[in-house]
């Protein structure tokens, strides 16, 4: 195990992690309670990925401030790093479009909520399966490839499911040209945390590379 010098510092990564994973849980969770127009609920969920940023923030500079000032896992140092920033990144997206739907309240024509709860749902499990790749490298970095490879997959599929809904937009004729543009943005934001989850694993299988070769 990469970090089996400090137990404490291999438990902070995985509450870090643990913050990331729920982060987009929150955000699925927080766009179901908007379409539904269950305002109290939705407001609820906005406060607790509001929360769940700023523990996380916290929790990697701490991380962060370990790994330089007790001279830990020298060699693997510059990866760990990146592997921490950019998942936070992801996390950073489901935030931003919570609080952009909050903002900006996007009317969704009814018969557009499915499709864009499916898109969430592929775009969350991207960053499902991503968070289990960042996992494995620090614990089993045999099966990381294999997290990887099912991220890239719902990524692809995030693909496809945001051009028919964006398609979809278009083809309504009882929007107005402004309210559908004003709607394409939260379908291209939603993508946006699945291509996020692949950055990750780009990163991510770099770092193995590095490692093993």
């Amino acid at each position: 195990m990469l970090l089996k010098k400090t137990k404490k510092l291999e438990v902070q990564i995985d509450e870090f992690l643990d913050k990331v994973l729920n982060g987009g849980l929150y955000l699925k969770q927080g766009l179901k309670y908007y379409l539904k127009n269950q305002k109290d609920l939705f407001e609820d969920t906005l406060n607790k990925i509001d929360v769940t940023e700023n523990d996380a923030d916290t929790l990697r500079r701490t991380i962060e401030t370990k790994l330089y000032r007790h001279t830990l896992i020298p060699e693997q140092r510059g990866d760990v790093l990146g592997l921490l920033e950019s998942t936070d990144k992801v996390l950073n997206v489901c935030k931003e479009i919570l609080f952009q739907f909050s903002v900006e309240s996007p009317n969704i024509p009814e018969v557009l909520e499915e499709k864009f709860m499916d898109l969430a749902d592929t775009a969350i499990s991207a960053v499902e399966c991503m968070i289990s790749a960042v996992r494995a490298y620090f614990t089993e970095i045999q099966i990381v490839r294999d997290y990887v490879n099912k991220t890239i997959f719902f990524e692809k599929e995030s693909d496809k499911l945001a051009d028919r809904l964006k398609r979809e937009i278009f083809e309504n004729e009882e929007c107005e040209l402004s309210r559908k543009m004003h709607i394409r943005t939260f379908a291209v934001n939603i993508e946006k945390i699945a291509d996020a989850a692949e950055d990750v694993c780009d990163r991510l299988s770099i770092a193995v590379i590095k490692r093993y070769g």
